[in-house]
């Protein structure tokens, strides 16, 4: 495993060296370097340095010039010049990226460096809850928070999955006594034991579980005498009564079943052991609330346990507080999540919490963030993030409900997604040789890579559109775009035969070839910057380039027929090659399976 330095970082380090000679008293200057359509590169920072210098920018950047091409030795840049009041424009070589690109196809890594500094992140996503149905908002948690998991792993962070399930609150007294007055609601029809059991589907567990909630609602609402008994088994529950706790665990384990089957559905591995409730920090609750009581950090209101901040007021201007603890005893959302805060800080080692969760809820955590840092439960070696997460929206830009004005459930909108792809796949199956297997496999890949692809080419922070019909197109911004675009290279390569992928240094490069090489340089830092900025959106907008940019060199630069020449050949199936291998590395970072055929 080899880390690849990118042109542009050599770029930047050759012109920072040139900037420290000609400067010496300076120290160390940035040269702000950045992509530009008048070169490869431009670098911009001359001019600030020259001002704090009380320099002539063009005479500095003549000078850095001037030493920029006396050390370069190994043939890295092959133009430089001075631009408007001390700009430099660089081109490199055509050598330099076809060395580099080479380095980046031996490693298996793509050449993409591990973190300097690597840390261990918990990420706290794909929170449904318990007896309850997932829907459209469970989205977007499951898709990004999967999605950094697999990006921060790269870059060797070491992640902590945990899904804070809602398995916990008033809502299982009624439930709990209910199935104790009715103990069959939850069996499953032909299941049996050992040899004879069945497995149970995840749409036969909601539905046992839905059936079960609104007959307990109904009597909870209609009986005052099943009321009371509802409300009493709270208590029991809270005091850990064996057989409550036991019935209060079938709900878990039923919900689990139809839990793990969505997840399932959108292709992402759950495991039992991330599935931390918040049941799970029961036990840390009291503690939590004396250790901030006795640290001055919270302090008594109305007999309620409450932390106060300056910035936090409600409508009347009065300070709103986080209540830690209710005045009659009661623990509330905040004391479960400053127990989890301890618990991963102290128990799993957190340098970073990451909670991919909905905008809506920035307050909470910014007040149980900030009561963490007033308790030294969070510092300076241990952040707290929330990765923000707007709506999913209709095509008419309101939140997505059913005709009937219901909340849509998340399976229908993903077994519509693959009913769509595979419609799309099956039109195009017999001209690329795809079995029926194939097609029903395929219709899986590309239904949920266009959820996914979808919701993480938009920034998190921002509200996005739910259209089924663009999301399976073949062109535009579209996981099927890049989908696609992996599979015509493989048939590329296949049609070419004997010929074999082989880097050409010695060549010149057309324009389509370069524009394609320095973006299949930039994957590194890409991925880089994506992880520090938690923002999976980045490696979308990246790929999407990618295929585009390639279309454009498959146009201008025949690879198979007309058959160029053996060293160009070979060349442009390198660069098919290290494309695919980049798309593919790219596509499953976020989620997205790459078919070989499609």
């Amino acid at each position: 495993m080899a880390s690849v330095p990118s042109l542009a970082s050599s770029v930047n380090q050759r012109v920072a060296d040139a900037l420290a000679s000609a400067l010496p008293d300076a120290g160390a200057s940035d040269p702000l370097l950045r992509r530009s359509d008048r070169a490869d590169f431009q670098a911009n920072g001359i001019l600030a340095l020259a001002k704090k210098a009380k320099a002539n920018p063009r005479e500095l950047a003549t000078a850095v010039v001037e030493a920029v091409e006396g050390s370069d030795t190994d043939g890295l840049i092959r133009e430089i010049e001075v631009s408007g009041p001390g700009f430099l424009n660089i081109t490199i070589t055509d050598k330099a990226i076809v060395e580099t690109l080479a380095a980046r196809a031996a490693d298996d890594r793509l050449g993409v460096p591990l973190a300097a500094k690597p840390g261990t992140t918990v990420i706290d996503y794909a929170q449904p809850n318990v007896a309850k149905e997932m829907h459209v908002g469970h989205l977007r948690s499951a898709v990004i928070g999967a999605a950094m998991v697999e990006i921060l792993e790269f870059t060797g962070e070491k992640v902590v999955r945990r899904h804070h399930i809602g398995d916990w609150g008033t809502q299982f007294g009624m439930l709990i006594q209910y199935l104790l007055e009715h103990p069959h609601e939850l069996d499953h029809k032909g299941a049996g034991d050992g040899d004879d059991a069945v497995e149970v589907s995840g749409e036969e567990a909601m539905s046992n579980l839905n059936r079960l909630y609104k007959a307990s609602r109904s009597l909870f609402d209609s009986d005052e005498e099943f009321k009371t008994r509802a409300r009493a088994r709270v208590v029991d529950l809270q005091a850990g009564e064996p057989e409550t706790l036991a019935l209060w665990q079938r709900f878990v384990d039923e919900s689990k079943i139809y839990f793990y089957s969505v997840f399932n559905k959108l292709d992402m591995d759950i495991q039992d052991p991330d599935v931390i409730g918040e049941s799970g920090y029961n036990d840390m609750l009291v503690e939590t609330c004396k250790l901030l009581e006795d640290s001055g950090v919270a302090v008594r209101s109305n007999g309620a346990l409450c932390v106060f901040f300056d910035d936090v007021k409600g409508p009347d201007g009065n300070p709103t507080p986080l209540i830690v603890q209710k005045s009659d005893g009661g623990f509330g959302y905040a004391a479960t999540d400053l127990s989890a805060i301890r618990d991963r800080v102290g128990e799993l080692g957190a340098t970073t919490l990451l909670y991919v969760v909905d905008a809506r809820q920035s307050l909470h955590f910014k007040m149980v963030f900030e009561t963490a840092r007033r308790a030294g439960w969070l510092n300076e070696d241990t952040k707290a993030v929330q990765l923000a997460f707007g709506t999913v929206l209709g095509k008419d830009g309101k939140p997505f409900k059913t005709r009937e004005g219901e909340t849509v459930r998340l399976v229908d909108l993903l077994d519509e997604a693959v009913e769509r792809a595979t419609a799309v796949v099956r039109e195009k199956a017999e001209k690329v040789g795809l079995t029926e297997a194939e097609i029903v496999e395929n219709g899986q890949y590309v239904g949920i890579g266009a959820v996914k692809y979808a919701d993480l080419s938009t920034s998190a922070a921002r509200d996005y559109k739910f259209d089924l019909d663009q999301m399976v197109s073949l062109t535009g911004d579209t996981s099927v775009y890049l989908q696609y675009a992996y599979a015509r290279i493989g048939s590329i390569i296949r049609r070419a035969g004997d010929r074999e992928p082989v880097a050409h240094p010695e060549l010149e490069l057309a324009p389509a070839e370069r524009a394609l090489g320095l973006h299949l340089d930039h994957f590194g830092e890409l991925i880089a910057e994506a992880a520090a900025e938690y923002a999976p959106h980045k490696v979308a907008a990246y790929l999407y380039q990618l295929s585009s940019l390639f279309a454009t060199f498959y146009e201008q630069c025949p690879v198979v027929k007309p058959e160029p020449e053996l060293v160009v050949g070979e060349n442009r199936l390198f660069l098919c090659d290290l494309t695919a291998r980049t798309l593919s590395k790219g596509m499953s970072l976020l989620g997205i399976r790459t078919p070989e055929k499609l």
